[in-house]
């Protein structure tokens, strides 16, 4: 298992520093984010938490799937990677 994992169904007032401070409970967070919208800089209510280990990771996706976080029911699994981008070539 990967030791970054998703974390989906975020209320979009949340915060990476929010869900690091949170996730710290199943080890060592690394890096907390919450992915934003390039243009309002509003948050797509979800983001990426990556802990110190394989096994950590697997305690937060246990711990936190499913269960409530600032009023919603959050989804953490496995980060799959990222599917490489088109280019598109301006001219």
């Amino acid at each position: 298992m990967s030791s970054k994992i998703y974390v989906g169904n975020l209320d979009y007032n949340t915060t990476g520093d929010q869900i690091g401070e949170a996730f710290t409970q199943a080890g060592t967070v690394v890096s907390a984010v919450v992915i934003t919208d390039r243009q309002s800089g509003r948050s797509k209510g979800f983001g990426f938490v990556e802990m110190s280990s394989d096994e950590e990771a697997k305690k937060a996706v246990e711990m936190f799937n499913g269960k409530d976080f600032q009023g919603r029911a959050i989804v953490v699994n496995e980060a799959r990677p990222q599917k490489p981008r088109d280019s598109f070539s301006r001219q």
